[in-house]
């Protein structure tokens, strides 16, 4: 059954962010949503680009009645963890990411992001 055009457009679909080795600036993808990327100069220019072609992607998709998949459909891998860290750690990213304009999540992801694109770049 087809749910709502705004179920899936606030659906929180994970992403992620890595370097534009070629090209430089930053690269940002949806697993779940096949060829929806967002590029940018910076990591806030490709997430905010990321997300305007997340909505146009779902509304293309939605207007042809093409099959929206579910956020994080792998149970194994649904986009979430828990993680218990120092209060002093939890202000700094989250006063960090304010600065940004983005969530906690968000920040902590492209965190990650960087991270992990690095360990693959030196393997």
């Amino acid at each position: 059954m087809k749910k709502e055009l705004d179920y899936y457009l606030n659906a929180a679909y994970p992403f992620t962010v890595r370097p534009d080795i070629d090209d430089g600036g930053y690269i940002v993808d949806f697993p779940d949503l096949r060829y929806c990327v967002g590029t940018g100069d910076t990591t806030d220019d490709a997430i905010k680009d990321a997300i305007t072609a997340k909505e146009e992607w779902i509304r293309a998709a939605y207007e042809d009645n093409i099959s929206i998949p579910e956020p994080g459909t792998n149970d194994e891998y649904n986009g979430r963890i828990s993680l218990r860290i120092p209060k002093s750690l939890h202000r700094s990213i989250a006063e960090s990411a304010k600065k940004e304009g983005i969530s906690a999540n968000q920040f902590i992801s492209h965190l990650i992001s960087v991270g992990m694109g690095k360990r693959t770049k030196q393997s």
